[in-house]
Order: C-alpha cells, then sequence, then structure tokens
C-alpha cells in the first residue's frame, strides 16, 4: 500500500496537493471562526478544532465515495457521429463535471475576492448562532459545501499517479490529514499570513483553475473522444507541477523582496 512513497511523482503530487489543501482550508477556518462567533469564549476553540476534525472526517468519507465511483470505467453511452466519436463511462463524467465545477467555483471565488470582498464572511455572519450544538451544526454545513472542491482537486492531483486505486486514495487521505493537522495546530500563523497576502490565496485559485481543465482533458482522454479527427490525450502532471512550482517560486521571491525593501526603509528612518 505505501510503495507509492516511493516514487518522486507522488511526493510531489503530495507537496503540491498539501499546499491546495491547506490554501482551501483557509476559507474553511475563516467560516468555522464566524459560525463559532457567537459562542462563548471557552467553546470557540472546541467549535473550531471539533469543525477542523469534521472537515477532515468528511472529505475523507467523500474521497472513499468518489474514487469508489471513478472505478466505473465501462461507458454507458457510445458517440458515433461524423465529427465525435469515443464511450462515456460514469469515471470519465465524474471528472467532467468535476472540472466544470472546479472552473466554476475558482473563477466565483477569484471574483468575490476581489470585486465582492467579505460575501461569504456576511452570509455566514447573518445565520451564525449562540448555541453550540446549532454551531456545529452549521458548521458541518459549511464543511460539506467546501469538501467538494477539496476532493475534486485531490482526484486532479493523483488521478494517473498509480495504476492502484488504493496508492493515489492512501496520497488523498495523507495530505487531506497532513492539511488539517497543519490547520489546528498553526490556524492563527497560517491564516494572518494569507490574508496579510492574498495574493497566494488567488494563486491557490489560479492552480484550481489549471486543475479543473486537466480535469476536462482526463474525461475527454478516458472517453477515447476523437473531435474532427483529433483524438483528446492527457496532460502531463509534470507540466503542472511546473506551472505551480515556477508561479510560487515567483510569488515567494516577490515577497521576500517586499519584505527586504521594507526592512530597508525602515532602517532608513
Amino acid at each position: 500500500m505505501f510503495e507509492i512513497f516511493t516514487s518522486p511523482d507522488a511526493w510531489m503530487a503530495l507537496l503540491t496537493l498539501t499546499f491546495l489543501e491547506i490554501i482551501l482550508g483557509i476559507d474553511n477556518i475563516i467560516f468555522i471562526s464566524i459560525a463559532a462567533g457567537k459562542l462563548e469564549k471557552q467553546d470557540r476553540k472546541k467549535a473550531t478544532n471539533l469543525g477542523l476534525v469534521l472537515a477532515m472526517g468528511m472529505r475523507i468519507l467523500l474521497l472513499f465515495g468518489i474514487t469508489w465511483l471513478t472505478k466505473m470505467k465501462k461507458p454507458f453511452m457510445v458517440l458515433d457521429y461524423d465529427w465525435i466519436t469515443g464511450g462515456i463511462s460514469w469515471q470519465a463524467l465524474i471528472l467532467f463535471a468535476g472540472g466544470l465545477f472546479l472552473l466554476y467555483k475558482s473563477t466565483k471565488e477569484i471574483h468575490e475576492k476581489i470585486e465582492d470582498r467579505g460575501h461569504d464572511e456576511r452570509e455566514v455572519t447573518k445565520s451564525r448562532s449562540s448555541s453550540l450544538t446549532n454551531a456545529i451544526v452549521q458548521i458541518t454545513v459549511i464543511n460539506i459545501v467546501f469538501s467538494f472542491d477539496s476532493i475534486l482537486t485531490a482526484i486532479g492531483m493523483t488521478n494517473g499517479i498509480s495504476p492502484n486505486p488504493t496508492d493515489a486514495l492512501v496520497l488523498m487521505v495523507t495530505a487531506v490529514v497532513i492539511s488539517v493537522v497543519i490547520m489546528m495546530l498553526f490556524a492563527n500563523p497560517v491564516g494572518e499570513f494569507v490574508n496579510r497576502h492574498p495574493s497566494v490565496q488567488i494563486l491557490g485559485l489560479s492552480f484550481l483553475i489549471l486543475i479543473g481543465f486537466m480535469l476536462i482533458t482526463e474525461a475527454a482522454h478516458l472517453s477515447h473522444l476523437v473531435v474532427f479527427d483529433n483524438e483528446i490525450g492527457a496532460i502531463p502532471k509534470g507540466y503542472l507541477y511546473f506551472a505551480i512550482t515556477f508561479s510560487l517560486m515567483v510569488e515567494f521571491f516577490d515577497l521576500r523582496m517586499k519584505k527586504n525593501k521594507k526592512k530597508a526603509a525602515a532602517s532608513e528612518n
């Protein structure tokens, strides 16, 4: 089961996926904090930690469910027209729908973070509760909503890593557990860093657009779609890893340069 960790591709996928899970989890932490905002001080931490554990459990359950569905590789519908041919399976359909969902969700999130800041926070604040039980129920609902992009990202990043589906599932569960443990231990520092540098979160959401597109092409490839005599192939994950790694390097170099400039300006004054 753990032979997958001998592969460099698996480690690259695990690191990238853990980073994306943390970025996606920042909103989860914010909304959990808002939902618990009316509770007594001693109950807030309990509700936040319980909310994160619920988020982890919810994502792992959904991972098992969606992974089971993606094993359905037998075509249930065959396309045979002059301009398009192929066989559509439940696996391909789920990946295609997941890719569209990631494109929609990521674009919507970027719009709200730039054009309509605080939209989701306002919605959660309006319905937050002063009862611990009700707050936990609301946190559970929030977790369900925010688990789908996390799960689809995990599937997109690990699909095709190994011929054994169990290996991909082990990678996905490991990344989810690591990210939740990091958020439970360092929720405040991680949240403050992302709030100070919103460009990091926008970058993470941009990566989801790439992963969404990759899921759509993967669905077409698994369906052996031929459109206008051109067969659609899969996008090698190495291209995705390079784009993500290069973008992160540029972002963190930029953050370092800004920090050094601030230090220089402060020392001159």
